[in-house]
């Protein structure tokens, strides 16, 4: 009866332990290199299209401060705080619901969406400097300016 008991415990206690679901909350910083840097309005652009891309809904979008949503399945929701320059931007929580949001700690899920929200502005910002140097690249082949001069 004493090793049922602990095996029960046992069972009880890794249940609980896979059954906790809470991280602290995610909060990103990006600085771009020197050579990355962009305009406010691209970044702008490339944070509206992030969001966009992941459903989450502007709610506000200043100069310098983008504020969104996410609604998940109508029961699952978190607003952000997005501050933003030509050469960095910061994503933040702001407020939640049915996500357990307790002492800096929260769902899970709730990293994972900021995660995938983090990564799809860097490569839209990605993306518009590789434009950008694609550009300059044509313009050297069209003024018949040599790169070695």
């Amino acid at each position: 009866m004493s090793s049922l008991l602990r095996a029960t415990l046992i069972a009880l206690t890794l249940l609980t332990a896979a059954g906790c679901t809470s991280k602290p909350v995610l909060n990103t910083q990006h600085a771009l290199a020197a050579n990355e840097q962009v305009s406010e309005e691209k970044m702008k652009q490339s944070i509206l299209t992030a969001l966009d891309k992941r459903n989450w809904t502007v709610q506000r979008a200043d100069p310098r401060l983008i504020q969104a949503q996410i609604n998940v399945r109508n029961r699952y929701y978190a607003e952000i705080d997005i501050r933003y320059t030509g050469t960095r931007y910061a994503i933040t929580y702001r407020d939640s619901q049915e996500l357990g949001y307790k002492d800096g700690k929260i769902h899970r899920n709730y990293n994972r969406w900021i995660s995938m929200l983090d990564r799809d502005i860097m490569a839209g910002l990605r993306a518009s400097g590789a434009a950008q140097a694609g550009t300059a690249e044509q313009l050297f082949k069209e003024t018949g300016t040599s790169k070695q001069n």
